[in-house]
């Protein structure tokens, strides 16, 4: 095999999604649905079936949680236990699989559903053949190895973005995973600068830079490094949009935002449109 061959095969194992949200090339939805879809009626978070049902809707990635059962299955769910989201008790890790099925899924106004809690390789299968991009959130209880090995053997790296937390997780993951993207914490110009000189390369990196608007030199910064900046709406940002006009999601795309992390996707997909 000559050198050109070998680089070629180095490029074509790249996760496409390097190219899809390069800045220069963004290519990215611009609504990031967090825990699948929230506040939705009959349709919980973390659920399959809401997913399918707000893709249904729009163009969009979506943010999930993976925790750990207690037999060692990957599971969709944000919280230790299992009271708020569902029919049933206790902590995820202290239940089997197959007890959690027993349980039905329960909507953020306390509306049970027939929806499951799915496996985290059941929504990995649904989003590569329907081609829809994942942000996987792992829970502190559960080794972020184990998910990128679950997102390794589905191959299902093209449509997976590991979100981290700090710069060590984000070494962490790179190491463990050099050709897929990762969602980083660049919420001010110290974390941004830590991110440049991590050795992890920008073409790896979207920035997300937290729940509170930031300077527009911010996201210049990360645009002039070839980064995406996602802006977390969820919590008191959406709140003043529901308030003061959804108008102001487009304000904020005007000022470098890229993505925006948001409880209330349908009214982002609405400014959007105008």
């Amino acid at each position: 095999m000559n050198c050109k061959t070998e680089k070629a095969e180095t490029i074509s194992k790249d996760s496409v999604l390097l190219e899809t949200f390069r800045y220069s090339n963004n290519k990215a939805p611009k609504i990031s649905v967090h825990r699948g879809g929230k506040s939705i009626k009959n349709y919980p978070e973390n659920c399959l079936e809401t997913i399918q049902y707000v893709n249904d809707n729009m163009s969009a990635i979506y943010e999930i949680d993976v925790a750990k059962t207690k037999d060692g299955k990957l599971v969709l769910m944000h919280d230790n236990s299992v009271d708020r989201t569902t029919t049933g008790t206790g902590l995820v890790k202290n239940k089997t699989y197959t007890q959690l099925k027993t349980f039905r899924l329960v909507d953020d106004f306390g509306n049970k559903t027939d929806f499951k809690i799915p496996l985290f390789n059941d929504v990995l299968e649904w989003s590569k053949k329907n081609n829809v991009i994942l942000t996987v959130d792992i829970k502190r209880s559960v080794p972020q190895i184990e998910v990128i090995k679950a997102i390794k053997y589905a191959k299902a790296e093209d449509i997976c973005i590991i979100i981290t937390y700090d710069l060590a997780q984000a070494k962490a993951a790179y190491q463990l995973a050099p050709k897929m993207m990762l969602s980083v914490s660049g919420r001010n110009d110290k974390e941004v600068n830590a991110l440049l000189n991590s050795g992890i390369p920008p073409k790896n990196m979207i920035a997300f830079t937290g729940t509170r608007l930031s300077d527009k030199s911010l996201f210049k910064k990360l645009h002039d490094n070839d980064i995406l900046c996602m802006l977390g709406t969820l919590g008191n940002l959406d709140k003043s949009a529901e308030v003061r006009g959804d108008n102001l999601y487009s304000d904020w795309l005007n000022l470098g935002v890229d993505i925006i992390a948001t409880d209330r996707p349908f009214a982002v997909a609405d400014e959007i449109k105008k």
